[in-house]
């Protein structure tokens, strides 16, 4: 199987865009493939528990939901940009991904590299 980086950088002021990368992540992960994560930007707003309880897209589920699968999922990789988190005041512990790391723009070079393929959001 493939090993996929989603890219996230959407943020809450787009819900349906938001939840389908999300839904997309879920969905890599239901096929058996192996997922990557790297939220940035506006996209790390999403990662609070207020932000996953009240965005929902249309047509593209609740955030909540496929957050709660991700964090059920085994073998899978979490990282958010640490500097735009700290730029949007989000505490490591505000972060509702289970095991999701902060993590420098290497990293999501590194991940790009790695990767089979990459979807960007």
């Amino acid at each position: 199987m493939a090993r996929i980086l989603v890219h996230i950088t959407v943020g809450p002021d787009n819900p349906t865009k938001a939840a389908l990368a999300f839904l997309i992540a879920k969905s890599i992960v239901a096929e058996g493939h192996q997922l990557a994560l790297f939220i940035a930007g506006d996209g790390v707003h999403l990662l609070t528990a207020q932000a996953a309880a009240s965005t929902e897209g249309l047509g593209t589920g609740k955030l909540q939901e496929h957050f709660e699968a991700l964090n059920a999922a085994e073998g899978t990789e979490f990282y958010y940009s640490g500097m735009s988190a700290k730029a949007r005041n989000i505490a490591p512990e505000q972060v509702v991904l289970r095991g999701a790391q902060a993590a420098m723009p290497a990293t999501l070079v590194q991940l790009t590299v790695a990767c089979d393929k990459v979807l960007c959001y």
